[in-house]
């Protein structure tokens, strides 16, 4: 019989051996639900499913977005994870047989089911885990874990769970069309991948369900107000309550032990699931798969692309028609790379002599060339422009020129 639950994930190839993590406890405690990957990348053909725990594999071909090829040029591989997450969402509620489809990220582990949270999904349309669901009193936790969160987004889209409803489908559209145009991380502009978006939910959607119960989504930016018990033989538990799932996110980089030492220093669980999750992804690591190479992260020609590259592609419509395939390098006529290491070079030499740009241009307030002729005309006036002119002269001191002309219009 066909399942109602569907579940997800989405990774690049090299990601497959923390999936495959994901995916065996989601098999082990959800053996009724479909399991899905959202690949950020291109199938290998060597990629398997009847050696998967996962039971179908969505490319991004699969998934309706528009232009797709000029589309994933924009996207560094973290951002193009994230964004292609609403649209495998669209397409899993668009399955006959769905009722309610998880996401989970790769690096989330499941210790319990989830029913209390299939049980909220009866009633409600979506379901969102915030980072913290009490209060900080350490005015450093404040700063390490609230604070972060007013950056990064009050939701953690490491999780999302969302009913086959009316409403669950007009949110996946709108969120598929902010990651389709703005899915960055930008965090200077405001903005977090697909994560910051999901602070307008309970704004703009009905039925926003918010998952308080301290055994989801636990992790080192809750772990100073939750209270973790229990080991792999007994069964771990968080304030009393089952483990439901744990994310180990920046495991790679050394960050989530470091938090966790530092949040949960007293906690032995804790450091007892750090160490069996160390242990699965030495396993892991030498599985050559964490070695394959991201099929969008060079030109054809085998240069790697510059993140450089990518926001001037992104930002400017003229180079995209101009080079419907930015990823060719080796063709006779000139190439967007051929564009970049010539004129884009002279126009923005601030993004190749290795100087930070504090702020992209294209967030900057923008002003239409009409506004900027009644600016001018009003600049002149005796005494209506004595204000603008103090203001100009203000931004020319803190910005110089270049502060100006980001304001100016320019074609798109």
């Amino acid at each position: 019989m066909p399942s109602a639950l569907h579940v997800f994930t989405c990774a690049a190839v090299n990601y497959l051996p923390k999936v495959r993590i994901l995916c065996r406890s989601l098999r082990r405690h959800h053996p009724e639900a479909v399991i899905h990957i959202a690949l950020a990348d291109d199938r290998p053909v060597w990629l398997d499913l009847a050696s998967e725990p996962f039971d179908s594999i969505l490319g991004i071909g699969d998934l309706g977005i528009p232009d797709s090829r000029r589309w994933t040029f924009q996207h560094s591989i973290v951002e193009l994870a994230t964004a292609i997450k609403p649209f495998a969402l669209r397409r899993l509620l668009d399955l006959p047989e769905c009722r309610n489809v998880l996401y989970f990220d790769p690096d989330i582990v499941l210790f319990s089911r989830v029913d209390d949270i299939l049980a909220t999904l009866q009633t409600a349309n979506l379901a969102l885990t915030p980072h913290q669901t009490v209060p900080e009193h350490d005015l450093e936790a404040i700063l390490d874990n609230e604070v972060a969160s007013l950056k990064h987004g009050v939701f953690n889209l490491g999780f999302i769970g969302v009913a086959k409803t009316d409403e669950g489908r007009r949110f996946a559209d709108w969120w598929s069309e902010r990651t389709r145009l703005l899915c960055r991380a930008d965090i200077p502009n405001g903005l977090f991948t697909d994560q910051k978006w999901i602070n307008f939910a309970p704004v703009f959607f009905d039925g926003v369900a918010i998952v308080k119960s301290p055994r989801h989504n636990v992790a080192t930016w809750n772990l100073t107000t939750r209270r973790m018990t229990g080991d792999f033989e007994s069964g771990f538990e968080v304030d009393g309550l089952p483990l439901g799932f744990y994310h180990f996110t920046g495991f790679d980089s050394g960050a989530h032990e470091i938090m966790a030492v530092k949040n949960a220093t007293t906690s032995p669980p804790v450091a007892r699931l750090i160490a069996w999750y160390a242990h699965e992804i030495e396993v892991a690591e030498h599985d050559p798969v964490s070695q394959w190479p991201w099929a969008f992260g060079r030109y054809s020609n085998g240069t790697p692309i510059a993140p450089a590259h990518r926001w001037l592609y992104r930002e400017h419509r003229d180079l995209q028609t101009a080079y419907p395939d930015p990823y060719d390098a080796t063709s006779d006529g000139p190439t967007f790379l051929d564009w970049c290491e010539t004129e884009g070079r002279l126009r923005f030499p601030e993004l190749f002599d290795g100087r930070p740009m504090a702020r992209p241009p294209s967030l900057q307030p923008r002003v239409s060339a009409g506004t900027m002729m009644r600016l001018s005309l009003l600049m002149l006036a005796p005494h209506g422009g004595k204000s603008l002119r103090g203001r100009v002269y203000r931004m020319v001191q803190r910005e110089g020129w270049r502060g100006v002309a980001r304001r100016l219009p320019r074609p798109r």
